[in-house]
């Protein structure tokens, strides 16, 4: 695994972007330098759910500075993650790939509760290790998530839909701040934290943590104000319901250690911040350094030292769905095996190509605990809509794609034809070929050619003539192939 002296993370919020950069001394990380820019992507969200062109112009123009500084970076060593309101635009597919161009780092859309881990990783890096169980609160601009966990491992993770831009734009449109607006604002925000409520009331957790944005500004403004030691607490939350009441608007507002930047958001933040004292029975909350950046730095320091939260949610996985580890394990090699074969001749079968291959090997048969029917189709469900730590929404569905792809009619795919899954599809779909028979027999001499897309699968003769059922079988497998346009696709049998 490559190793590099220094990390970067982007968080593409949906209030502010940050760009934290990192030293590795080791296994730790020493922060160089962080900056962020109030881009307020979910204030560009439209009724119809679409970015609007403001919005995409603010987040393109500082991912361009963004991506000055991190000029010369591997593409390994920077990691970008989207977050709410990328999740929920409807025309976020066409807005990335601007986004990625002026970063010049792919971006990953990831879903509420990988949010979450990554919030708690970066939180938990930031205070003293113990083991006391924590809940961390981090409200953002389109989402909250709460997470419950000890030391480094969260243990549950919640996204709800509600942030601090979201609630400001719904209930103080006009900036008006009166009692019937935070009275409908904090009461949405108890119905929509009843629904996870549950586990994370007090007696579930020892110490109540605010990580981001709005917990540090609602720590500032506390402090500033004589009212706290810069923690957050009931009483100081209900003493600024009444000022900012007093206030009337969001322009005639003044109080000590809001910043002009967290204005704008303040109202919304703070309604769902008491709701969830209210709810949740807390009287006091500390305010960590450490957010959802560092915890991107964290979780790619993993990556990179042979750690990555992927394999292990791919080894948790296999356990819970009853996979054949053997077979999975077989499959794996072979498919590996042929990709090798194949790099010469084709491009971006990269680190990460190849790491997806294996993962779609180890999953290919977790549909089977559904039904064997169709099983392929079952495990591309369940990759595509479960929850899986360390996978972004693009890793998923990729994954989904190969697991469906490895048996059956190729003609039911909808991948396009330059879609750079292809090559792998070959290689798996071979791999599980050679092992139906679910035993260590296979040819001796096996490997695939591949030049200008037209790939020829090199087999022993002998070994051929010796297993019928597989010659048949590939014969099947390369007339499946001839109705296939992919830039990639299999060819022919040269028996050797």
């Amino acid at each position: 695994m490559q190793e590099y002296p220094t990390l970067a993370a982007v968080d593409l919020g949906s209030n502010s972007f940050h760009l934290q950069v990192a030293r590795v001394e080791g296994e730790q990380l020493f922060y160089l330098d962080a900056h962020k820019e109030a881009v307020r992507l979910a204030a560009g969200l439209t009724a119809d759910k679409t970015l609007d062109a403001a919005s995409q112009r603010r987040a393109l123009d500082c991912l361009s500075r963004f991506g000055e500084r991190l000029k010369g970076m591997p593409a390994g060593a920077v990691r970008a993650v989207g977050t709410s309101a990328l999740r929920v635009a409807k025309n976020a597919p066409e807005f990335m790939q601007q986004a990625r161009a002026a970063l010049g780092f792919d971006i990953e859309v990831v879903s509420g509760r990988e949010e979450a881990r990554l919030i708690y990783l970066g939180v938990a890096h930031s205070l003293p290790l113990n083991k006391d169980k924590r809940l961390v609160v981090d409200i953002g601009g389109g989402s909250t998530e709460c997470i419950l966990g000890v030391g480094y491992e969260p243990h549950e993770r919640e996204s709800l839909r509600m942030g601090c831009v979201v609630y400001t734009q719904r209930y103080f449109p006009d900036g008006v701040l009166d009692r019937q607006a935070f009275r409908a604002a904090e009461t949405a925000a108890r119905i929509e934290i009843q629904t996870a409520a549950h586990g994370f009331r007090r007696g579930h957790w020892s110490e109540a943590v605010g990580s981001s944005g709005t917990a540090r500004a609602l720590g500032e403004i506390l402090r500033a104000n004589g009212r706290s030691d810069g923690s957050i607490t009931l009483d100081g939350l209900v003493w600024l319901r009444e000022r900012l009441i007093k206030a009337g608007s969001l322009p005639a507002l003044e109080l000590a250690g809001l910043k002009s930047d967290r204005r704008p958001v303040i109202a919304g933040g703070f309604s769902i911040m008491l709701a969830i004292f209210q709810e949740l029975g807390i009287d006091s909350m500390t305010v960590a350094q450490g957010a959802m950046r560092e915890g991107i730095l964290w979780d790619l320091l993993g990556r990179v030292h042979d750690r990555d939260m992927r394999d292990v949610t791919v080894a948790q996985f296999m356990r819970r769905y009853h996979v054949d580890g053997r077979q999975a394990r077989r499959v794996e090699r072979l498919a590996q095996e042929l990709a090798q074969s194949l790099r010469p001749g084709v491009r971006g079968l990269g680190a990460e190509a190849l790491h997806l291959l294996s993962w779609a090997a180890l999953l290919h048969e977790i549909g089977i605990s559904i039904a064997h029917s169709g099983f392929h189709k079952h495990g591309a469900y369940i990759l595509e809509n479960a929850d899986m730590p360390g996978f972004s929404r693009q890793d998923q569905a990729a994954l989904a794609s190969l697991v469906r792809a490895s048996r059956g009619g190729l003609n039911k795919l909808t991948l396009a034809n330059d879609d750079p899954l292809w090559p792998l599809i070959v290689c798996l779909r071979l791999a599980v070929l050679f092992n139906l028979s679910r035993t260590d027999a296979r040819p001796g001499q096996l490997g695939l050619e591949c030049q200008a897309g037209r790939c020829v699968l090199r087999v022993s003769a002998a070994w051929l003539e010796a297993n019928p059922l597989t010659q048949a079988a590939l014969e099947a497998e390369l007339r499946e192939w001839e109705g296939v346009t992919a830039w990639v696709r299999l060819t022919g049998l040269r028996p050797v």
